[in-house]
């Protein structure tokens, strides 16, 4: 048999195909856009941090260009350098020096000799590098910039910064190659001013600077502006560094012992465009060991020589989590739009397809025998015209069983409403067949009770009697004491016995009143304690308002309660909690009382006998109180119920119509 495909199946596949090509070309030009959008947005980032990093190196320039200017047109510092005072000089410019965080500040005359050295007053030789800066000052500029000083000329400036001056050399894989192990040379930031007396004639030049070798004061100051400490993976995701040609003299990019990369340097390809051909450069770097989004920009000198290089960056780490977290979102909403596509594109073929299956369905059943069946008819096509084909085949077919079905329906009926009339003769016959024993059991047991009751009193009056004697004439301590006082709690027993069985065969003698249920029910409750102990017993009454006055035998109905009370309360075995609750059902013209107790319960098997008299679950009971209540109820037209449950205690509910004098046979 060749293989069938559904055409579920072909409809899903074409739908699909054209769908799966979409999200792949959206997937790829997502992800290219993601990757480029991002790089890009990080290169244009690090591209305005470079120019905020070359306005805070010359904010700082600027910074110790003022110090000098103010400083050289103090009139005290023309008065001093003009006398050659040496110690009002050292007074003015060594404090100044470093209050102001500058490495060296030194006075020169016009004559181009050195006067004081702030940092070093005791030397006084000239230096090279220094001749030029001096020249333009003397003509009134004030000139700033960054420069290179030799080793001996950084010494006799300050020879404390022979400490900080000196670079060592470190290779990395990614840095380039230098013959060099240590840099002496010193970068510096540097600003020359005139000094003017009080007229303006110039009478010296004033310089000072900063040296950038290992002084990092500078980047930290550019980081802090610029990432305000953003860190990844706990370092550091921006950095700042200024190189000395190829060589790190002051950065906070930090290596793998957490130490400050110093002494390191760029790598070739950074050196060839920044240092030889004089360009910034921005791209992505490997700087020291990670790679970062790098902005490099050329440090040029006084001369506008190329000494140098400020370089900021920021790793490309983070931007790299962004990216990937962008493309699985974007992966995902692809996903799930593709899952959806699958689902939906099934969904409509399998609506498509349903009217055919159901046709399908429906043709089989037929063949089965079935007739009553209909295809809607929801589309206007060829599966439509078939549908409607379909329909009127077996509409044709159902004309022809409609008598027989009739005929079938109104025989069911009239044997079912037959079924119900003979169910209820039934149920009523049962009902009528358990009263009728049940009347016949107490009227038979009525007339032994009247009989044996008045056979058995005179006897056991004597049999008291003699008893009582004997307990009077016997001494306290004999022996015999004790088999006499069981002979008075028998025949007190059969007393009882006697009484109840008078009492069930009185039952019919009733002298009915109007009597109050709530108070009939306090009473009982009242000389309840006098015939069994309630110290543990905890009795608690919820009664109705408003319960209208019963036209009963307020006896008989207390004898009742008195039984159940007492049966609650035995089965309690000396504690536990005994609930009265009265209601009153208006509509239906009856009161109720219902009893219940916290005790052992009643056996499934025993609720059934417990109206049957001689009927009792305890070993001193006569089984007629129960039967006796039940008798009294039914006189007075009313019901007892009960439903308990073994260790769930039992619930007793005796419901009384609420009649009129007139309405109770006398």
């Amino acid at each position: 048999m060749p293989r069938r495909f559904p055409i579920q199946l072909k409809l899903t596949i074409g739908a699909l195909i054209p769908l799966f090509i979409a999200i792949l070309i959206c997937w790829l030009t997502g992800f290219s856009l993601i990757a480029s959008r991002i790089v890009s947005q990080a290169q244009d980032r690090v591209r305005t941090d470079l120019n905020s990093a070359h306005e805070l190196y010359h904010n700082e320039l600027e910074r110790i260009g003022d110090v000098v200017k103010f400083t050289g047109r103090s009139p005290q510092a023309a008065r001093d350098l003009d006398r050659n005072d040496l110690k009002s000089l050292d007074a003015l410019l060594t404090p100044l020096m470093q209050n102001e965080q500058l490495d060296f500040l030194t006075c020169v005359n016009t004559s181009g000799r050195i006067v004081f050295r702030a940092g070093n007053y005791a030397e006084t030789a000239t230096s090279e590098w220094s001749g030029g800066l001096i020249r333009k000052a003397i003509r009134g500029n004030v000139v700033s910039g960054t420069t290179v000083i030799p080793y001996e000329d950084v010494l006799k400036e300050n020879p404390r910064l022979s400490e900080t001056v000196e670079v060592s050399v470190r290779s990395t894989p990614h840095g380039r190659r230098s013959p060099k192990q240590i840099e002496r040379s010193g970068m510096c930031l540097v600003v020359a001013a005139p000094v003017q007396d009080a007229v303006g004639t110039i009478v010296g030049v004033l310089y000072g600077g900063v040296m950038l070798n290992n002084n990092n004061r500078l980047v930290d100051r550019i980081k802090r502006t610029l990432f305000e400490g953003v860190q990844f993976d706990g370092k550091d995701a921006g950095t700042a560094t200024i190189f000395l040609d190829d060589l790190r003299i002051a950065t906070n990019v930090a290596g793998r012992d957490g130490q400050r990369a110093i002494g390191t340097l760029m790598s070739e390809r950074v050196f060839d465009r920044v240092i030889l051909k004089r360009e910034k450069w921005t791209s992505r770097a490997f700087v020291f060991d990670d790679w970062y989004f790098a902005a490099y920009e050329p440090i040029l000198d006084l001369e506008g020589q190329v000494i140098g290089a400020l370089y900021v960056g920021m790793m490309e780490k983070p931007y790299l989590l962004i990216k990937n977290r962008l493309n699985l979102v974007y992966a995902g909403v692809l996903f799930f739009g593709s899952l959806a596509g699958v689902v939906l594109s099934w969904l409509a073929g399998s609506h498509l397809a349903r009217p055919i299956r159901r046709l399908e369905a429906m043709a089989r059943r037929v063949a089965t025998g079935e007739r009553e069946m209909e295809i809607t008819v929801a589309s206007r096509d060829e599966i439509g015209d078939l549908a409607s084909e379909f329909n009127q085949m077996t509409r044709a077919l159902c004309q022809r069983d409609d008598e027989i079905r009739e005929l079938n329906r109104g025989l069911e009926q009239k044997v079912v409403e037959r079924t119900v009339e003979l169910e209820e003769k039934n149920l009523l016959l049962l009902k009528t067949r358990e009263e009728l024993v049940r009347a016949e059991k107490l009227a038979a047991v009525g007339e032994l009770a009247a009989g044996v009751a008045h056979e058995i009193n005179n006897p056991m009056a004597i049999i008291r009697g003699n008893a009582e004697l004997l307990q009077m004439t016997l001494p306290a301590d004999s022996p015999s004491q004790e088999e006499v006082a069981i002979i008075a709690r028998q025949v007190g027993r059969v007393e009882r016995i006697v009484a109840n069985l008078l009492t069930f065969a009185r039952q019919g003698h009733k002298q009915p009143d109007t009597t109050d249920l709530n108070r009939l029910l306090d009473e009982v409750l009242d000389q309840l304690g006098h015939q069994v102990p309630m110290t543990r017993i905890s009795a608690r009454k919820h009664y109705a308002e408003g319960i209208p006055p019963l036209y009963a035998d307020a006896d008989q109905l207390r004898q009742v309660f008195t039984n159940l009370f007492l049966n609650a309360v035995q089965a309690m075995a000396g504690s536990g909690i005994l609930s009265v609750t009265t209601a009153a059902d208006r509509s239906a013209g009856t009161c109720s009382v219902t009893v219940t107790d916290t005790g052992k319960g009643i056996a499934p098997e025993s609720l059934g006998q417990l109206f049957n008299p001689f009927y009792t679950t305890r070993a001193d009971g006569t089984g007629l109180g129960l039967s006796v209540s039940y008798g009294i109820v039914k006189e007075h037209g009313g019901t007892i119920e009960v439903e308990s449950q073994l260790d769930n205690g039992a619930t007793f509910r005796v419901i009384l119509p609420i009649t009129h004098r007139s309405d109770l046979p006398a």
